[in-house]
């Protein structure tokens, strides 16, 4: 008996230790996709916002982005992601530990990511088009941006199990493919709410009517367009992050060098804006 409560105390210390070592490794992770990402988001993001919001097409949207817009939003996009990423993870990993299947899961950490972070979303949205930003409208479109984040997490993790199922991978660039598909997916099935999402962050003096919004043209390209940046970006993302844990692990051990790099982006951040 006293073996059998002395096993269990034991279990009970190395589960509380084992928990909290996913929790922080998974911020660490989500911390390294974040640079990553933050540098994908600077190109992508002001690209599918106009696709999405002011309904131009492509190549409209492509003229309004220039280089120094993206250097700068990235400034933007860093911290918001260190923020947004890192929450991200947590929140899986501990929903991990719970008894809950994968689609409530992918329901519930929507619901979850979104309440917490819809004010930096909303942040770096107003940044990406380059408007105003006012502290009353950072939980602007709450309901439809949760709707959006629960189906679009729901759809993960439902694609990702039919994804898996049906393409074999075994290389590191098979799974990113596998990853950009379900990605891809999961934005399909939850573009009615993310174009109810851009319908309502329009400013009231450029609105646009219903009908004119809502045009199948419409709604298919910005759905289309954008699905498919975004699930080439975290492809992208996933094939790179390897080597960027890799040298920011090296920047880790030579404090120098990790000086000299932060240096040299300021620099050139610093250049593209005194060309703008």
């Amino acid at each position: 008996m006293a073996a059998e409560e002395e096993t269990q105390e034991t279990d009970e210390h190395t589960e509380a230790p084992n928990f909290m070592g996913k929790v922080i490794g998974a911020a660490a992770q989500g911390a390294t996709a974040a640079i990553v990402a933050a540098i994908l988001s600077a190109v992508t993001e002001p690209l599918v916002n106009r696709l999405l919001v002011k309904r131009m097409t492509f190549g409209q949207a492509w003229q309004e982005v220039t280089l120094s817009l993206v250097a700068n939003f990235f400034l933007t996009t860093f911290p918001t992601n260190m923020l947004k990423f890192p929450v991200f993870e947590v929140i899986n990993i501990v929903l991990s530990f719970t008894s809950l299947a994968g689609s409530i899961r992918g329901i519930v950490n929507g619901w979850l990511f979104c309440t917490i972070m819809l004010p930096v979303t909303n942040y770096r949205f107003r940044k990406s088009m380059g408007w105003e930003i006012k502290a009353n409208l950072l939980y602007q479109a709450y309901i439809p941006t949760v709707a959006r984040d629960i189906v679009y997490g729901w759809a993960r993790a439902v694609v990702g199990v039919k994804v898996v199922a049906a393409i074999s991978a075994t290389t590191v660039l098979g799974k990113a493919v596998q990853f950009g598909v379900v990605i891809w997916a999961a934005c399909i099935i939850s573009s009615p709410c993310n174009e109810w999402r851009g319908y309502t962050l329009q400013p009231p003096d450029r609105k646009l009517p219903f009908s004119v919004y809502f045009k199948p043209i419409n709604y298919m390209r910005s759905t289309g367009i954008g699905s498919t940046i975004m699930g080439i970006a975290l492809m992208a993302g996933m094939l790179v992050n390897p080597y960027a844990e890799e040298f920011f692990g090296y920047l880790k051990g030579h404090p120098a060098m990790a000086a000299v790099t932060l240096v040299l982006v300021l620099c050139f951040v610093g250049f593209l804006n005194k060309k703008k």
